[in-house]
């Protein structure tokens, strides 16, 4: 129950920020946690030790939000988004230059390079920090 409405015009709930960051407060100082989502902007530096932005080619991601179902406005704006950089912009100027990592998330493969690489800096991040 983290929202306080729902768009119409985006069919999705609207997120209420500041009940987000009560509720994962106590989570994120314990630490060893990994957030997945769509933006950052609100999301205190102080959690994070890396962010990854994952990048899509707009002919993928064209087709891969087409058959989520997404269409017209939402579809249009997160085409933009992708084109502009406006995830990546955000992640950095939200945190320090030197956390921020752009991934490529094309195809199946990507997904696999990805995962290696960020299990890899976990591992390291481990060893680094026990």
């Amino acid at each position: 129950e983290l929202y306080e409405g729902f768009d119409e015009e985006y069919d999705c709930p609207i997120l209420d920020e500041d009940r987000v960051i009560d509720e994962l407060e106590d989570k994120m100082s314990e630490g060893g946690v990994i957030i997945d989502y769509h933006g950052c902007d609100f999301f205190p530096e102080r959690w994070f030790d890396i962010v990854f932005v994952l990048r899509t080619e707009n002919s993928f991601l064209y087709d891969r939000l087409e058959s989520r179902g997404y269409k017209g406005k939402k579809l249009q704006d997160n085409i933009q988004c992708e084109i502009f950089q406006t995830l990546y912009e955000e992640a950095m100027s939200s945190y320090r230059e030197e956390i921020v990592h752009q991934l490529p998330s094309n195809t199946p493969e990507d997904l696999e390079r990805n995962l290696d690489q960020i299990m890899q800096w976990i591992e390291q991040w481990m060893k680094d920090n026990n």
